[in-house]
């Protein structure tokens, strides 16, 4: 990976318009996930003895078989490799289901682990045009040969996939949507926490579920923390992706950008304030400003809906009490950023939140020596870390009398 890193950015950027530095530091993350579970897997699936009088028992990681993936475009690698590498380091098989405007990264993929010496079969890329996805997906998860599936993923597509298990009676892990909370108490600093929301809303241009989207700010420091926010957010350069100097590129395609500029009017409809950004860019490409909404709160689109682009949604909340309710307030729970001058702090409100992960002090992310995924609608199941590793295995119990 790291020897086509540069062949691979530049496909990713290609396909999917990524700035080329973050696609460059996708196949650094996919490279890094490697090296993990090279060192690590024996000890996560070696046998677990029990000690139990005139018997010998103990319990085996086995691998399940043939598993499905369904992967999203907008991490084309890594998304993919987080879930691949780990998959097959249990023994599995992987039946590679990319999204039709990645296929090239699809492609890609299948040759870098046959380049890395694993036997034909283990990885297979599929490629299906985008009308039969649906079907072909219910026939593979139906087929006795398919053992489990895992889709990354819209709330639409996951339900279909988990319904479609279900049926056959596979196991599945879903990855689903995100509408994340960072949340400003009164004591954070509101420059250094400004700064950091720019940067956990418009990677990759604002398209992935862990980018923060709902910025619930304590009242206190509201009119500070968004006055910074607007000013970090008008200062990022929106261009060509291959240009060092562009912090933001293009969205992926044209119906998604017409997607978040629906959200964007019907918000500001609905007693949403246009604080910066809130258009299409002209000109060859599907850029849309990086834009900032105030006066959300729960019933505006931006603050119901996941919002996949550069549109930051900004509510201001009375006390932490109110800061709490409104970061539950969302269908999603995948992930959390609290900010405060006292960590233990930001932990106590941040157990008061539902999500797979919360961060203090930082902004959301995954990392292979950590558990990653959601709780309500954004999905079930972890990918990455030991709990990675054996979602996809048999866990089988050994008895054997003396």
């Amino acid at each position: 990976m790291r020897a086509g890193k540069d062949e691979f950015a530049r496909l990713i950027t290609d396909e999917m318009g990524k700035v080329l530095a973050e696609a460059a530091a996708e196949i650094e993350k996919s490279a890094v996930t490697c090296e993990y579970y090279a060192s690590q897997a024996a000890a996560i699936l070696g046998d677990e003895l029990v000690e139990i009088d005139g018997v010998d028992a103990w319990v085996a990681y086995e691998p399940m078989g043939l598993v499905l993936a369904v992967m999203p475009w907008n991490s084309p690698f890594w998304q993919a490799m987080r879930f691949a590498i780990p998959a097959i380091t249990a023994g599995n098989g992987v039946f590679l289901k990319h999204s039709p405007n990645v296929t090239g990264c699809a492609l890609a993929i299948e040759r870098v682990f046959l380049a890395a010496g694993l036997p034909e079969g283990v990885f297979t890329t599929i490629v299906v045009e985008e009308p039969r996805v649906p079907e072909v997906t219910r026939r593979l998860i139906a087929d006795d040969r398919i053992a489990a599936v895992t889709l990354t993923g819209s709330n639409r597509a996951g339900a279909a996939v988990g319904a479609a298990a279900g049926r056959a009676v596979k196991k599945s892990v879903l990855e689903l949507g995100g509408s994340d909370a960072f949340v400003v108490l009164a004591d954070a600093d509101p420059q250094a926490a400004a700064a950091a929301a720019a940067k956990a809303r418009f990677t990759n241009a604002g398209q992935s579920c862990v980018c923060a989207k709902r910025f619930i700010v304590e009242a206190p420091i509201a009119e500070q923390f968004t006055a910074a926010f607007v000013a970090a957010t008008r200062a990022l350069t929106v261009g060509d992706p291959t240009d060092p100097r562009t912090n933001i590129g293009p969205m992926a395609r044209g119906d998604l950008r017409d997607t978040i500029q629906r959200q964007v009017d019907q918000s500001l409809a609905s007693g949403a304030t246009l604080l910066t950004g809130g258009r299409p860019l002209p000109g060859s490409g599907y850029f849309f400003e990086p834009t900032i909404l105030g006066n959300t709160a729960p019933g505006v689109v931006a603050f119901d809906e996941e919002t996949f682009g550069p549109v930051a949604a900004v509510a201001i909340a009375a006390d932490e009490a109110d800061a709490v309710r409104l970061a539950n307030t969302s269908q999603y729970g995948l992930g959390l950023s609290v900010w405060t001058a006292h960590p233990e702090h930001g932990i106590a409100i941040a157990r008061q939140v539902t999500t797979g992960a919360a961060f203090i002090n930082a902004v959301v992310a995954s990392d292979a020596r950590l558990p990653f995924g959601g709780t309500k609608r954004s999905g079930y199941g972890r990918e990455l870390a030991a709990s990675g590793l054996r979602e996809f295995v048999n866990t089988r119990t050994y008895w054997a009398a003396r």
